[in-house]
Formats: C-alpha cells, structure tokens, sequence
C-alpha cells in the first residue's frame, strides 16, 4: 500500500523561485530512490491561529508563509530506504535548502481513504 512524506516548513517570501528551484531539482533524486509523486504548495491563505494553526506550528514570521509539501511511495520501504540512502547521497548534499530547517516539521503517513 501507498505511504506519504509530508512537510510543512516556513519560507522567506523572497526566496519563493528559490524554493521551487530546489523542489525541481530534488524530484529526479527522489524519484531516484522510489518516490511516485512530488507536490510541493505554497501557502496563501494562511489564516493566523490562536490555538493551532499552520503559522504557530512553525513559528512564522514576518515576511514569511507556509510550503506544505509530500512525496507519495508505493510503500514505507521505500521512504525508509530513500532516507537512509540519502545521508550518504553527495546529490542531496549539494541541495539548496532555502527554509529554516529547525522549523520545518515532517512526518510519514499511512493513506487511509484516497478518492
């Protein structure tokens, strides 16, 4: 069964062509490695939360939105293996990251309904 990568990281306004250069050039690594699909998003309705919010989970700041990203995989496996395999990749040590990566959050995600 598919498994999901998300991420959902701030970025600097200014640096949105950056960021989508660094999507572009990451998909042919990930796919590399087993990855079925790339999405990356941009964040434009980003209403302020008081108790959560996409804002408060990474300390938005001025000047600043949300990219809310994920990678699908025909199974776990297959991130698992991406991830390990990519610590020693130089590919990925050559990728511009242009987020603050303390703030960036990620998690894997098992599809429970998909229409």
């Amino acid at each position: 069964m598919a498994y999901v990568t998300g991420f959902l990281t701030p970025v600097k306004i200014v640096d949105k062509e950056r960021y989508i250069a660094s999507a572009q050039k990451s998909w042919p690594l990930f796919k590399k490695y087993g990855a079925l699909e790339q999405v990356e998003t941009w964040g434009e309705d980003i209403p302020p939360g008081k108790v959560t919010g996409f804002d408060l989970a990474v300390k938005l700041e001025e000047g600043e939105t949300v990219a809310f990203s994920w990678l699908k995989w025909p199974d776990r496996a297959a991130a698992d293996a991406c991830w390990e395999q990519m610590q020693n990749d130089p590919d990925f040590s050559d990728m511009d990251m242009p987020f603050d990566g303390k703030r960036m959050m990620w998690g894997g995600f098992q599809p429970i309904f998909e229409s």
